[in-house]
């Protein structure tokens, strides 16, 4: 049975397995043209963990959450904020004009309440991006997948599942950071008496590691790293926990493209597929030299894209995100319509990876920059004081300003205690060196660099703007670690 026959079947099949959630695009393609399209940010109830929390919504008009649209086409969007609450909405992986991107220091500024904003700009190639707040918002879980599908794609004999990692709290985005702020707090990441810990005497004794470490390991003269600083009531997968998991109907022996996308504002994963053979085929919406394997890692604001082919037989098999450092992990179902699911716990028996850049290393682009000369480089380095909760981007060389048609290398040298990772607007770039190795790496638009690590990207200055280049962890965003790569002809 081929995917679209299979298709028309799934509502039979899928009687006799959990419920599906309303997500649209776990069981069939949904194509938009390029007539305009409503989108609207509005609020709703989820139940985590037995409690009811109001969050933001943000989908179309069916109430569907965010959108899926042809590449090659264009992205033609009334946004309607019907939230009660001015917002900012970020194309994350599309590469609009900078007056089109919700942006910091952008001159449409915020979407206010009730206000309605026409986009309208070519929505580029295909790949698994996503849409959210540019503002504390996006932890109230103000954010959407935005797929771009290719003729390939769908012409491809493939079912698709898209999966939206987010860590949730009960509390509000301002008292998770009053908390991170607080003097003496387990995560303003200072001494353990409460005391900032001496900067200068614990880089000179981190030197030369480039190996993130877990939480409360310790040397000499130095604080405990931290991995975590936020410690949530919940991890959701297309906002649902483990304790009542999507399940998604598939095919005995067909193949399956997860396109995973980290929308967590403060905690990385490592995706584990289990048994099933997978390769990972693209990151950050853009095509690599397939790697297999059975895990891989994915910080915030991440995305990936991994080919399965499932058995022949039926079977349940549980997609699972695990949280870096700690036992709390989240994830899917993929069953067949005959299978028995077994419950998968919230906590697992060990603790999640630590992240580090052995697979960035490792993975290759499919369609590299091409070979030219560098006319700009600058020297970043990634710095935070732990005892007051403030991250900072600082540049060797000043401001980082390029004109069109520059081709610049950003090279960043972490020089805190917590891994960062580091995305910018507007533009794709190449991976092209890790900890002082060159390498041919992945193009994409956000990278982790972890503690004591230097990781250098380069990319060709094609979309004049301000863009923001920052931490995507949003704490750190919020509290400094936030730069800007500014054109001298921005429109």
């Amino acid at each position: 049975m081929h995917r679209r026959q299979f298709l028309k079947t799934l509502a039979i099949g899928a009687a006799t397995i959990a419920p599906i959630a309303n997500y649209p695009w776990s069981n069939a393609a949904r194509a938009a043209t390029n007539r305009t399209t409503d989108l609207s940010i509005s609020k709703r109830v989820v139940e985590v963990n037995g409690k009811a929390a109001t969050v933001f919504q943000l989908g179309t008009a069916d109430g569907k959450p965010g959108l899926v649209l042809n590449a090659g086409g264009d992205f033609n969007v009334n946004l309607l904020n019907q939230s009660g609450a001015d917002t900012l909405i970020h194309w994350h992986g599309l590469t609009p004009p900078w007056g089109m991107d919700g942006v910091p220091d952008n001159p449409a500024k915020l979407l206010a309440a009730g206000e309605n904003r026409h986009y309208l700009f070519p929505v580029g190639q295909g790949g698994t991006h996503w849409m959210h707040a540019h503002t504390l918002q996006e932890q109230a879980l103000l954010a959407a997948p935005l797929i771009v599908r290719t003729a390939a794609d769908l012409a491809r004999d493939e079912q698709e599942v898209v999966i939206l990692l987010h860590d949730f709290s009960f509390k509000s985005p301002e008292e998770l950071l009053a908390g991170l702020k607080a003097p003496g707090s387990s995560g303003a990441m200072a001494g353990h008496d409460g005391a900032a810990a001496d900067m200068g005497s614990m880089m000179q004794g981190m030197e030369g590691m480039h190996q993130q470490h877990m939480p409360g390991v310790t040397m000499p003269g130095m604080a405990a790293m931290d991995l975590n600083d936020i410690e949530y009531d919940a991890y959701l997968a297309n906002d649902r926990t483990l304790d009542d998991p999507e399940v998604v109907a598939v095919e005995k022996g067909g193949r399956v493209r997860l396109r995973i996308i980290n929308g967590a504002t403060a905690t990385a994963f490592t995706i584990d597929i289990g048994t099933l053979p997978g390769e990972l085929i693209a990151v950050d919406g853009m095509d690599i030299v397939p790697r297999q394997g059975s895990r891989f890692p994915v910080s915030m604001g991440q995305r990936l894209d991994i080919r399965l082919r499932l058995p022949s037989g039926s079977g349940a098999f549980a997609i699972l995100a695990l949280r870096e450092g700690a036992k709390e992990r989240t994830g899917i179902i993929l069953a067949t319509a005959d299978a028995s699911i077994s419950k998968v716990a919230t906590m697992a028996a060990d603790s999640g990876p630590v992240l580090d850049l052995a697979v960035e290393e490792a993975l290759q682009a499919a369609n590299p920059l091409a070979e030219r000369a560098v006319d700009r480089t600058y020297a970043l380095t990634l710095t935070g004081d732990m005892a007051s909760y403030v991250w900072e981007i600082g540049a060797a060389d000043g401001p980082m300003e390029v004109a069109t048609g520059n081709r610049v290398e950003l090279v960043m040298r972490n020089m805190s205690m917590m891994a960062h990772p580091m995305h910018l607007h507007g533009h794709h770039f190449q991976v092209v060196g890790i900890n002082g190795k060159r390498i041919n790496g992945a193009v994409r638009d956000t990278v982790l660099v972890p503690p004591m690590a230097t990781v250098a990207v380069r990319f060709d200055a094609a979309n004049p703007g301000h863009w923001p280049f920052h931490c995507h962890h949003l704490y750190h965003m919020a509290t400094g670690m936030m730069s800007f790569v500014a054109y001298e002809n921005a429109i």
